[in-house]
Protein backbone atom coordinates (compact mmCIF):
# COMPACT_ATOMS: atom_id res chain seq x y z
CA UNK A 1 0.00 0.00 0.00
CA UNK A 2 2.82 2.40 0.86
CA UNK A 3 4.49 1.75 -2.50
CA UNK A 4 1.33 2.36 -4.55
CA UNK A 5 0.45 5.78 -3.11
CA UNK A 6 3.68 7.60 -4.21
CA UNK A 7 3.35 6.10 -7.69
CA UNK A 8 -0.20 7.43 -8.05
CA UNK A 9 0.91 10.85 -6.77
CA UNK A 10 3.64 11.13 -9.38
CA UNK A 11 1.20 9.98 -12.07
CA UNK A 12 -1.26 12.75 -11.14
CA UNK A 13 1.53 15.34 -11.15
CA UNK A 14 2.71 14.14 -14.56
CA UNK A 15 -0.78 14.34 -16.05
CA UNK A 16 -1.22 17.84 -14.64
CA UNK A 17 2.04 18.99 -16.24
CA UNK A 18 1.05 17.50 -19.61
CA UNK A 19 -2.35 19.24 -19.41
CA UNK A 20 -0.72 22.57 -18.54
CA UNK A 21 1.68 22.20 -21.46
CA UNK A 22 -1.18 21.42 -23.84
CA UNK A 23 -3.14 24.48 -22.70
CA UNK A 24 -0.07 26.68 -23.09
CA UNK A 25 0.58 25.43 -26.64
CA UNK A 26 -3.08 25.90 -27.55
CA UNK A 27 -3.17 29.41 -26.14
CA UNK A 28 -0.08 30.55 -28.05
CA UNK A 29 -0.89 28.79 -31.31
CA UNK A 30 -2.22 31.98 -32.89
CA UNK A 31 0.83 33.95 -31.88
CA UNK A 32 3.17 31.34 -33.37
CA UNK A 33 1.24 31.33 -36.67
CA UNK A 34 1.36 35.11 -37.07
CA UNK A 35 4.33 36.29 -35.00
CA UNK A 36 5.09 39.49 -36.94
CA UNK A 37 4.67 42.86 -35.22
CA UNK A 38 1.42 44.74 -35.99
CA UNK A 39 -0.15 41.62 -37.50
CA UNK A 40 -3.95 41.73 -37.12
CA UNK A 41 -3.98 38.07 -36.07
CA UNK A 42 -1.14 38.34 -33.55
CA UNK A 43 -2.45 38.38 -29.93
CA UNK A 44 1.00 39.08 -28.50
CA UNK A 45 2.11 42.42 -27.00
CA UNK A 46 3.48 43.70 -30.35
CA UNK A 47 0.54 42.38 -32.38
CA UNK A 48 -2.55 44.34 -33.44
CA UNK A 49 -5.34 41.81 -32.94
CA UNK A 50 -7.11 44.05 -30.42
CA UNK A 51 -7.46 46.88 -32.93
CA UNK A 52 -8.75 44.52 -35.63
CA UNK A 53 -11.38 43.05 -33.31
CA UNK A 54 -12.55 46.44 -32.05
CA UNK A 55 -12.92 47.70 -35.63
CA UNK A 56 -14.94 44.61 -36.48
CA UNK A 57 -17.18 45.21 -33.42
CA UNK A 58 -17.71 48.82 -34.56
CA UNK A 59 -19.17 47.58 -37.85
CA UNK A 60 -16.09 48.09 -40.00
CA UNK A 61 -15.54 45.12 -42.30
CA UNK A 62 -11.92 44.01 -41.85
CA UNK A 63 -10.38 41.94 -44.67
CA UNK A 64 -6.84 40.69 -44.05
CA UNK A 65 -4.78 40.00 -47.19
CA UNK A 66 -1.23 38.70 -47.18
CA UNK A 67 -0.09 38.95 -50.80
CA UNK A 68 -0.16 41.51 -53.60
CA UNK A 69 -2.27 39.22 -55.79
CA UNK A 70 -4.86 38.80 -53.04
CA UNK A 71 -4.89 42.57 -52.55
CA UNK A 72 -5.65 43.21 -56.21
CA UNK A 73 -8.55 40.76 -55.98
CA UNK A 74 -10.04 42.75 -53.08
CA UNK A 75 -12.52 45.46 -54.09
CA UNK A 76 -11.49 48.98 -53.18
CA UNK A 77 -13.89 51.93 -53.42
CA UNK A 78 -14.14 55.44 -52.03
CA UNK A 79 -15.24 54.11 -48.63
CA UNK A 80 -12.33 51.68 -48.26
CA UNK A 81 -9.16 52.22 -46.24
CA UNK A 82 -6.11 50.15 -47.17
CA UNK A 83 -3.89 49.83 -44.09
CA UNK A 84 -0.37 48.47 -44.66
CA UNK A 85 1.74 47.21 -41.76
CA UNK A 86 5.10 45.42 -41.96
CA UNK A 87 6.12 47.95 -44.60
CA UNK A 88 9.74 46.76 -44.42
CA UNK A 89 8.69 43.85 -46.66
CA UNK A 90 7.10 46.18 -49.23
CA UNK A 91 9.12 46.29 -52.46
CA UNK A 92 9.11 49.37 -54.75
CA UNK A 93 7.15 47.68 -57.55
CA UNK A 94 4.62 46.27 -55.09
CA UNK A 95 4.14 49.79 -53.73
CA UNK A 96 3.41 51.05 -57.23
CA UNK A 97 0.80 48.30 -57.72
CA UNK A 98 -0.64 49.10 -54.30
CA UNK A 99 -1.00 52.84 -55.02
CA UNK A 100 -2.76 52.19 -58.32
CA UNK A 101 -5.17 49.66 -56.81
CA UNK A 102 -5.96 51.70 -53.67
CA UNK A 103 -6.45 54.98 -55.52
CA UNK A 104 -10.30 55.11 -55.14
CA UNK A 105 -9.93 54.82 -51.35
CA UNK A 106 -7.28 55.89 -48.84
CA UNK A 107 -3.88 54.20 -48.49
CA UNK A 108 -2.20 54.31 -45.05
CA UNK A 109 1.42 53.19 -44.63
CA UNK A 110 2.47 52.47 -41.05
CA UNK A 111 6.09 53.34 -40.19
CA UNK A 112 7.47 53.22 -43.75
CA UNK A 113 11.24 53.13 -44.15
CA UNK A 114 13.24 56.10 -45.37
CA UNK A 115 13.61 54.56 -48.85
CA UNK A 116 9.87 53.91 -49.04
CA UNK A 117 9.10 57.50 -48.00
CA UNK A 118 11.42 58.81 -50.70
CA UNK A 119 9.60 56.65 -53.25
CA UNK A 120 6.26 58.10 -52.18
CA UNK A 121 7.61 61.63 -52.55
CA UNK A 122 11.23 62.51 -53.31
CA UNK A 123 10.91 65.71 -51.26
CA UNK A 124 10.02 63.83 -48.06
CA UNK A 125 12.35 62.44 -45.44
CA UNK A 126 11.85 60.31 -42.32
CA UNK A 127 13.51 60.68 -38.91
CA UNK A 128 13.18 58.56 -35.76
CA UNK A 129 12.52 60.43 -32.50
CA UNK A 130 11.74 59.38 -28.93
CA UNK A 131 9.01 61.65 -27.49
CA UNK A 132 6.92 61.24 -24.34
CA UNK A 133 3.69 62.30 -26.03
CA UNK A 134 2.63 64.28 -29.09
CA UNK A 135 -0.52 66.41 -29.35
CA UNK A 136 -2.45 66.35 -32.63
CA UNK A 137 -2.39 70.08 -33.53
CA UNK A 138 -3.27 69.36 -37.15
CA UNK A 139 -2.01 71.98 -39.58
CA UNK A 140 -5.35 72.41 -41.39
CA UNK A 141 -7.57 71.79 -38.39
CA UNK A 142 -8.22 68.22 -39.46
CA UNK A 143 -6.06 65.30 -40.42
CA UNK A 144 -5.72 63.61 -43.81
CA UNK A 145 -8.98 63.04 -45.69
CA UNK A 146 -10.76 65.26 -43.20
CA UNK A 147 -10.28 62.94 -40.19
CA UNK A 148 -11.01 64.85 -36.98
CA UNK A 149 -8.09 64.37 -34.58
CA UNK A 150 -8.28 67.68 -32.76
CA UNK A 151 -7.37 67.44 -29.07
CA UNK A 152 -6.03 63.88 -29.24
CA UNK A 153 -2.55 62.94 -28.13
CA UNK A 154 -0.28 60.05 -29.04
CA UNK A 155 1.93 58.25 -26.53
CA UNK A 156 4.69 55.97 -27.84
CA UNK A 157 8.28 55.21 -26.91
CA UNK A 158 9.48 55.70 -30.48
CA UNK A 159 7.91 57.39 -33.51
CA UNK A 160 8.91 58.38 -37.02
CA UNK A 161 8.35 61.98 -38.10
CA UNK A 162 8.03 63.02 -41.72
CA UNK A 163 9.24 66.33 -43.10
CA UNK A 164 9.99 67.90 -46.47
CA UNK A 165 13.32 69.14 -47.74
CA UNK A 166 12.00 72.72 -47.57
CA UNK A 167 10.56 72.10 -44.07
CA UNK A 168 6.98 72.22 -45.37
CA UNK A 169 4.47 69.59 -46.43
CA UNK A 170 1.85 70.26 -49.07
CA UNK A 171 -0.55 67.66 -47.62
CA UNK A 172 -2.32 67.64 -44.26
CA UNK A 173 -0.14 66.96 -41.20
CA UNK A 174 -0.77 66.15 -37.54
CA UNK A 175 1.24 65.45 -34.37
CA UNK A 176 4.15 67.79 -35.04
CA UNK A 177 7.43 66.97 -33.31
CA UNK A 178 11.13 67.67 -33.93
CA UNK A 179 10.51 69.62 -37.12
CA UNK A 180 8.25 66.98 -38.64
CA UNK A 181 4.86 65.31 -38.29
CA UNK A 182 3.95 61.81 -37.12
CA UNK A 183 0.91 61.79 -39.42
CA UNK A 184 1.29 63.27 -42.90
CA UNK A 185 -0.38 63.15 -46.28
CA UNK A 186 1.60 63.11 -49.52
CA UNK A 187 1.37 66.05 -51.90
CA UNK A 188 -0.68 63.91 -54.30
CA UNK A 189 -3.10 63.11 -51.44
CA UNK A 190 -3.12 59.40 -52.29
CA UNK A 191 -0.87 58.14 -49.45
CA UNK A 192 -1.12 58.75 -45.71
CA UNK A 193 2.06 58.18 -43.68
CA UNK A 194 1.68 57.19 -40.02
CA UNK A 195 4.87 56.98 -37.97
CA UNK A 196 3.55 55.68 -34.63
CA UNK A 197 3.24 51.96 -35.22
CA UNK A 198 3.61 51.25 -31.50
CA UNK A 199 0.30 53.06 -30.88
CA UNK A 200 -1.52 50.27 -32.75
CA UNK A 201 -0.05 47.39 -30.76
CA UNK A 202 -1.97 45.41 -28.18
CA UNK A 203 0.46 46.54 -25.50
CA UNK A 204 0.22 50.31 -26.12
CA UNK A 205 -3.11 50.91 -27.83
CA UNK A 206 -4.66 51.98 -24.49
CA UNK A 207 -1.98 54.58 -23.70
CA UNK A 208 -3.15 58.17 -24.01
CA UNK A 209 -5.52 58.61 -26.95
CA UNK A 210 -3.82 55.92 -29.04
CA UNK A 211 -7.01 53.88 -29.38
CA UNK A 212 -9.03 56.89 -30.61
CA UNK A 213 -6.34 57.82 -33.15
CA UNK A 214 -6.09 54.23 -34.40
CA UNK A 215 -9.87 53.81 -34.74
CA UNK A 216 -10.33 57.12 -36.57
CA UNK A 217 -7.41 56.45 -38.87
CA UNK A 218 -8.21 52.82 -39.75
CA UNK A 219 -11.98 52.92 -39.33
CA UNK A 220 -12.85 56.17 -41.13
CA UNK A 221 -14.55 54.16 -43.90
CA UNK A 222 -17.02 51.33 -43.84
CA UNK A 223 -14.42 48.81 -44.95
CA UNK A 224 -10.80 48.16 -44.05
CA UNK A 225 -8.40 46.10 -46.16
CA UNK A 226 -5.48 45.22 -43.87
CA UNK A 227 -2.54 44.33 -46.10
CA UNK A 228 0.43 42.46 -44.59
CA UNK A 229 3.12 42.43 -47.35
CA UNK A 230 4.92 39.24 -48.21
CA UNK A 231 8.61 39.45 -49.27
CA UNK A 232 7.73 36.93 -52.00
CA UNK A 233 5.70 39.65 -53.72
CA UNK A 234 8.95 41.23 -54.93
CA UNK A 235 9.84 40.54 -58.54
CA UNK A 236 12.98 38.67 -59.56
CA UNK A 237 14.97 41.86 -60.26
CA UNK A 238 14.05 43.23 -56.79
CA UNK A 239 14.99 40.13 -54.80
CA UNK A 240 18.05 40.47 -52.61
CA UNK A 241 20.91 38.32 -53.90
CA UNK A 242 23.84 37.04 -51.91
CA UNK A 243 26.27 39.03 -54.04
CA UNK A 244 24.54 42.30 -53.13
CA UNK A 245 25.10 41.61 -49.41
CA UNK A 246 28.85 41.02 -49.78
CA UNK A 247 31.31 43.93 -49.40
CA UNK A 248 32.85 45.32 -52.57
CA UNK A 249 36.36 44.18 -51.69
CA UNK A 250 35.42 40.51 -51.38
CA UNK A 251 35.57 39.81 -55.15
CA UNK A 252 39.11 41.20 -55.77
CA UNK A 253 40.14 39.60 -52.49
CA UNK A 254 39.00 36.18 -53.70
CA UNK A 255 40.82 36.63 -57.02
CA UNK A 256 44.01 37.64 -55.17
CA UNK A 257 43.71 34.58 -52.91
CA UNK A 258 43.24 32.32 -55.94
CA UNK A 259 46.31 33.75 -57.66
CA UNK A 260 48.34 33.29 -54.47
CA UNK A 261 47.26 29.64 -54.25
CA UNK A 262 48.22 29.05 -57.89
CA UNK A 263 51.64 30.66 -57.30
CA UNK A 264 52.11 28.52 -54.18
CA UNK A 265 51.24 25.37 -56.14
CA UNK A 266 53.82 26.21 -58.84
CA UNK A 267 56.43 27.02 -56.20
CA UNK A 268 55.96 23.78 -54.28
CA UNK A 269 55.28 21.53 -57.27
CA UNK A 270 58.97 20.57 -57.62
CA UNK A 271 58.87 19.09 -54.09
CA UNK A 272 55.82 16.95 -54.63
CA UNK A 273 56.13 13.19 -55.00
CA UNK A 274 58.56 10.66 -53.44
CA UNK A 275 62.29 11.24 -53.44
CA UNK A 276 64.24 9.41 -56.14
CA UNK A 277 67.58 7.76 -55.26
CA UNK A 278 70.54 7.57 -57.60
CA UNK A 279 73.71 5.51 -57.18
CA UNK A 280 76.82 7.52 -56.30
CA UNK A 281 79.70 7.30 -58.77
CA UNK A 282 82.24 6.89 -55.95
CA UNK A 283 81.79 5.43 -52.45
CA UNK A 284 83.87 7.32 -49.86
CA UNK A 285 84.42 5.72 -46.47
CA UNK A 286 83.70 7.76 -43.36
CA UNK A 287 87.26 7.51 -42.03
CA UNK A 288 88.62 8.94 -45.26
CA UNK A 289 86.14 11.83 -45.05
CA UNK A 290 87.22 12.57 -41.46
CA UNK A 291 90.91 12.51 -42.37
CA UNK A 292 90.33 14.77 -45.35
CA UNK A 293 88.47 17.31 -43.26
CA UNK A 294 91.23 17.15 -40.65
CA UNK A 295 93.88 17.86 -43.28
CA UNK A 296 91.81 20.80 -44.51
CA UNK A 297 91.58 22.21 -40.99
CA UNK A 298 95.35 21.74 -40.50
CA UNK A 299 96.16 23.35 -43.82
CA UNK A 300 93.98 26.37 -43.05
CA UNK A 301 95.22 26.59 -39.45
CA UNK A 302 91.65 26.75 -38.16
CA UNK A 303 92.23 25.22 -34.72
CA UNK A 304 89.11 26.85 -33.28
CA UNK A 305 86.82 25.13 -35.80
CA UNK A 306 88.53 21.80 -35.27
CA UNK A 307 88.25 22.12 -31.47
CA UNK A 308 84.56 22.92 -31.73
CA UNK A 309 83.97 19.85 -33.88
CA UNK A 310 85.82 17.62 -31.36
CA UNK A 311 83.96 19.08 -28.36
CA UNK A 312 80.57 18.89 -30.10
CA UNK A 313 81.10 15.21 -30.90
CA UNK A 314 82.22 14.54 -27.31
CA UNK A 315 79.22 16.36 -25.79
CA UNK A 316 76.80 14.47 -28.01
CA UNK A 317 78.34 11.12 -27.06
CA UNK A 318 78.45 11.93 -23.33
CA UNK A 319 74.86 13.21 -23.30
CA UNK A 320 73.61 10.01 -24.89
CA UNK A 321 75.49 7.82 -22.42
CA UNK A 322 74.38 9.85 -19.38
CA UNK A 323 70.67 9.75 -20.31
CA UNK A 324 70.45 13.34 -21.45
CA UNK A 325 69.02 14.79 -24.62
CA UNK A 326 71.71 14.72 -27.29
CA UNK A 327 70.97 18.41 -27.89
CA UNK A 328 71.37 19.30 -24.20
CA UNK A 329 73.18 22.51 -23.31
CA UNK A 330 76.87 22.44 -22.49
CA UNK A 331 76.47 23.26 -18.74
CA UNK A 332 74.05 20.34 -18.33
CA UNK A 333 76.49 17.91 -19.96
CA UNK A 334 79.40 19.25 -17.89
CA UNK A 335 77.47 18.94 -14.62
CA UNK A 336 76.22 15.41 -15.44
CA UNK A 337 79.70 14.25 -16.46
CA UNK A 338 81.32 15.66 -13.33
CA UNK A 339 78.67 14.06 -11.11
CA UNK A 340 79.07 10.72 -12.90
CA UNK A 341 82.88 10.69 -12.50
CA UNK A 342 82.95 12.31 -9.06
CA UNK A 343 85.24 15.03 -10.39
CA UNK A 344 84.93 18.80 -9.85
CA UNK A 345 83.06 20.81 -12.47
CA UNK A 346 86.10 23.12 -12.84
CA UNK A 347 88.10 20.17 -14.14
CA UNK A 348 85.52 18.92 -16.69
CA UNK A 349 84.29 22.34 -17.88
CA UNK A 350 87.38 23.50 -19.80
CA UNK A 351 87.40 20.24 -21.80
CA UNK A 352 83.80 20.53 -23.08
CA UNK A 353 83.30 24.30 -23.18
CA UNK A 354 83.99 26.09 -26.48
CA UNK A 355 85.09 29.22 -24.65
CA UNK A 356 88.60 27.74 -24.22
CA UNK A 357 90.05 27.50 -27.76
CA UNK A 358 93.50 25.87 -28.21
CA UNK A 359 96.37 28.29 -28.83
CA UNK A 360 98.74 25.87 -30.63
CA UNK A 361 98.60 22.61 -32.52
CA UNK A 362 100.02 20.86 -29.47
CA UNK A 363 97.11 22.19 -27.40
CA UNK A 364 94.66 20.87 -30.02
CA UNK A 365 96.28 17.42 -29.94
CA UNK A 366 96.24 17.44 -26.13
CA UNK A 367 92.53 18.43 -26.17
CA UNK A 368 91.70 15.56 -28.49
CA UNK A 369 93.51 13.11 -26.22
CA UNK A 370 91.80 14.45 -23.08
CA UNK A 371 88.36 14.21 -24.72
CA UNK A 372 89.04 10.64 -25.78
CA UNK A 373 90.14 9.76 -22.26
CA UNK A 374 87.04 11.43 -20.78
CA UNK A 375 84.72 9.48 -23.09
CA UNK A 376 86.45 6.21 -22.14
CA UNK A 377 86.08 6.90 -18.40
CA UNK A 378 82.38 7.63 -18.78
CA UNK A 379 81.93 4.54 -20.89
CA UNK A 380 83.67 2.36 -18.28
CA UNK A 381 81.76 4.02 -15.41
Amino acid sequence: MSRTRPSRTWLVIGLALVAALAVSVWATAGNEKYPDPLDPRNPGPDGAQALAEVLDDQGVGVDVVRSADALEEAEVDAGTTVLVTRTDALSPKTLDRLRRHARPGRLVLVEPSYALVRQVDSNLRATTVFPDEVVASCERGKGPAGIDLDGLRLEADQVTVFSATDDTLDGATCFADSGGSVLAESATADVVLFGAGQALTNDQVLRGDNAAVALRLAGAGKRLVWYVPDPADATADEAVSLSSLLPRWIKPGLWLTLLALVALAFWRARRLGPLSTEPLPVVVRAVETARSRGRMYRKSGDRVHAARALRRAARTDLAGRLGLDRRAATPEVVEATARHLGAPVEQVGPLLDDTHPPATDQDLVRLAQELARLRREVRRG
